[in-house]
């Protein structure tokens, strides 16, 4: 009989964050290349932790805890990261859908794992063409009436449809949060994320 780590406890954005803000604050965490490549920025361990916990904090605002399923549908942007640490930290499971999914593909997923959270953005920007995220979700979410909450990031500053009671601007919330989340203490065998098969051989899996 085989046990893995059965009386460990963890959290994973502990372990790639805070740790390293004990030591090197202003290393740099990440080396972020937008679309443009002219446009970069390095992000360090300290601000990293910042956006990271505000985030969090955003998420616990609207009642997502621990075990909750959040779908996240965004192109490659820094606020990715921060999202995807922010469910790890407050012990949510992630699943991440590619930025260039059909409606169709992202109702299928959101519909598989029962996820009630959605986190997007206005629009993406890929090979200098604007992608109409929340657009695609709004269509996926016709499909999903049990989704609770979508969540916004404004990047493009594209003016959107947004649903009453559902839809709310990430940006907006974060303003009003405290800049630092306990992390959650996690055992070695809680899910951390759901990543489905891309479904070219039949119904995509996800495997967490």
């Amino acid at each position: 009989k085989i046990n893995w780590y059965y009386d460990g406890t963890l959290n994973i954005s502990e372990n790639c964050i805070d740790r390293h803000v004990k030591n090197n604050p202003e290393k740099t965490a990440i080396i972020w290349e937008s679309d443009d490549p002219n446009i970069s920025e390095e992000i360090s361990y300290k601000k990293l932790l910042d956006k990271v916990c505000q985030t969090a904090n955003a998420l616990k605002k609207l009642g997502i805890k621990k075990g909750d399923i959040v779908t996240i549908y965004m192109t490659m942007i820094p606020e990715l990261a921060y999202t995807m640490l922010a469910c790890a930290r407050i012990g949510a499971v992630h699943s991440i859908i590619f930025g260039g999914f059909s409606a169709e593909s992202i109702a299928g997923r959101i519909l598989d794992c029962k996820s009630k959270f959605v986190v997007t953005a206005d629009e993406g920007i890929r090979g200098g063409k604007k992608i109409p995220l929340k657009e695609t979700v709004n269509k996926a979410l016709e499909k999903c009436p049990d989704v609770k909450k979508c969540l916004i990031v404004k990047k493009t500053g594209k003016k959107i449809v947004l649903k009453k009671d559902r839809d709310e601007y990430l940006d907006d919330i974060i303003k009003n949060v405290d800049l630092f989340c306990k992390a959650e203490e996690m055992n070695a065998e809680d899910p951390l994320f759901i990543l489905y098969t891309s479904g070219s051989t039949g119904k995509p899996k996800g495997v967490l």
